[in-house]
């Protein structure tokens, strides 16, 4: 069994065969009757693997708790390629980068950082599902 969580809604509930999430450390794939282990989810592109077909979603920054039946991923966002608006993705991207050249202190860089990672992916991810590549 497979959840995926975020604030606002159960973005995915249901038998997965693989889920494959970025990590600060590359990505890592999890398959039915993983060990037990917790890990920091980052912001990026997912897949998930139902019936033998990978369905591509994009993630931001969150964490995944793995059990030998479940696996649960909370995230503060998860979109699927078709959910995003791409002009409202670019405006973001632009916002973030203009922040970035006006940050102050390390905590406001990252956090700069983070949205302009989470726009970038949503910008790619929006582009392929229109076909703007």
């Amino acid at each position: 069994m497979l959840e995926i969580i975020t604030p606002e809604r159960v973005f995915f509930r249901g038998d997965a065969e693989s889920v494959i999430f970025p990590t600060a450390d590359g990505y890592m794939s999890i398959q039915k009757m993983h060990e037990p282990m917790v890990a920091l989810v980052t912001v990026g592109d997912m897949r998930i693997c139902v019936d033998g077909v990978w369905k591509q979603c994009t993630t931001s920054e969150g964490f995944v708790e793995v059990r030998p039946d479940e696996t649960i991923i909370f995230s503060q966002a998860v979109e699927w390629p078709d959910e995003i608006d791409v002009r409202r993705a670019q405006e973001a991207k632009e916002r973030a980068e203009e922040r970035l050249r006006q940050t102050q202190s390390y905590q406001e860089y990252m956090q700069n950082q983070i949205a302009l990672a989470r726009a970038m992916v949503r910008l790619r991810a929006g582009r392929r599902s229109q076909n703007l590549d």
